[in-house]
C-alpha cells in the first residue's frame, strides 16, 4: 500500500500541482488549505508524511508543527515544511519545533519527491528500532530473513528468550527490568562480534525476545560465546545477597513467596545446515519450537533443530 501524504498550503494552485505530481510519483495525497483544517485531518487519519507551508492565514504553519507535536497522537507524523522564507533563523525556527526537513519556495519537484522518500524512509527505520536497545524490529528481522532465505545462504535463526526476567522485573523494578534488556542486547552484539560473522544479524522482537541471525557455521561459536558472556555478567544486575543465595524471592497476590533462580537465557536455534529453510515463517517456528525446548533444559542454554 503507498505512503499517504498530507499536503497543506493556503494556495489552490500549489496544492493541485504537487498533488498532480505525488500522485504520479505513486503516493496517495490528501489536501488541507489551512492550519486548521489540517490539525483536524491529522487527528482524525494521521498521515504517514505532511508537507506544510508556513505563512498560510489564521494558523501558521509553524504553529500547526508546534500542535501536532504537543499531540501524542500527531506527535511522530513526518513533517516537511515548505516555506518562501530563506534567511537561516527561519529554517532553523522550524527545525527546532521538530520539523524532519526544510524545503524553501520556490523548490524544484524532483528534489522534493526525494526528500519525501528519505524522510518517509528515515521514519520507517526509526519506528522499526527499538527505542531500548535501538536493535531492529520486527519489520527488518523479516526482511532479513527473507534476503537469507532468497539467496539460498546457509544460516542460522536463534531465538533467544529471558528465563525468570518477570519475577526479576517485579522485584526490582522496571528500571532494573531494562538494564537487563539491555545487557542481553549487548551480550548478543558482542558474541556476533567476536564470530565476526559476515551476515550477523541481532534483532529485538520485543520484551526479552530477541533475534540472532548468523551463517551456520558460526552459530556454535556464536552460541557458546553468548552462553559464557550471559553468565559472567547477569550477576551485576542482581543485589550481592541475592546473587550469592541464586535465587529472589517474590511475593504473589495471595501473600505467598515463591523463590526464582537467577535469569538465564534460553536459545532456540533453527538452521539449514541439516535441511533447508523454505521461509522466513518456517525458521521463525522452529527456531521458537527449539527454544521452548531450551526452557525445559534450564539454565543459559543453547537447543539446535537436527532433523532432516
Amino acid at each position: 500500500m503507498s505512503e499517504r501524504i498530507l499536503v497543506v498550503d493556503d494556495d489552490p494552485d500549489i496544492l493541485q500541482f504537487v498533488r498532480l505530481n505525488l500522485e504520479l510519483d505513486g503516493f496517495q495525497v490528501d489536501l488541507a488549505g489551512g492550519g486548521k483544517e489540517a490539525l483536524e485531518r491529522a487527528a482524525d487519519s494521521p498521515p504517514d508524511l505532511m508537507l506544510l507551508d508556513v505563512m498560510m492565514p489564521e494558523i501558521d504553519g509553524l504553529t500547526v508543527l508546534r500542535r501536532l507535536r504537543s499531540d501524542p497522537g500527531t506527535s511522530s507524523i513526518p513533517v516537511i515544511v515548505l516555506t518562501a522564507r530563506s534567511l537561516a533563523e527561519d529554517r532553523v525556527k522550524g527545525l527546532d519545533l521538530g520539523a524532519d526537513d526544510y524545503i524553501t519556495k520556490p523548490f524544484d519537484l524532483e528534489e522534493l519527491i526525494a526528500r519525501v522518500r528519505t524522510v518517509l524512509r528515515r521514519s520507517q527505520q526509526m519506528r522499526d528500532l527499538s527505542p531500548l536497545t535501538g536493535l531492529p524490529g520486527n519489520f527488518r528481522i523479516t526482511a532479513k530473513l527473507e534476503e537469507c532465505i532468497d539467496r539460498g545462504l546457509e544460516v542460522a535463526v536463534v531465538h533467544a528468550d529471558l528465563d525468570n526476567f518477570k519475577a526479576f522485573n517485579d522485584h526490582y523494578g522496571f528500571m532494573r527490568g531494562d538494564s537487563v534488556i539491555k545487557f542481553t542486547a549487548k551480550v548478543l552484539l558482542d558474541a556476533a562480534e567476536k564470530v565476526d560473522d559476515p551476515i550477523g544479524f541481532i534483532g529485538h522482537v520485543g520484551g526479552d525476545d530477541f533475534v540472532a541471525i548468523v551463517s551456520s557455521e558460526n552459530m556454535k561459536p556464536f552460541c557458546d560465546e553468548v552462553v559464557v558472556r550471559f553468565d559472567d555478567g547477569v550477576l551485576d544486575h542482581y543485589d550481592t545477597a541475592d546473587a550469592l543465595q541464586g535465587y529472589i524471592e517474590v511475593t504473589d497476590r495471595r501473600g505467598e513467596r515463591h523463590a526464582f533462580p537467577i535469569c538465564s537465557l534460553s536459545m532456540g536455534v533453527a538452521t539449514s545446515e541439516r535441511r533447508k529453510l523454505t521461509s522466513e515463517w518456517e525458521a521463525s517456528s522452529v527456531a521458537s519450537e527449539m527454544k521452548e525446548v531450551a526452557k525445559r533444559v534450564g539454565g543459559t542454554n543453547y537447543q539446535v533443530d537436527r532433523r532432516t
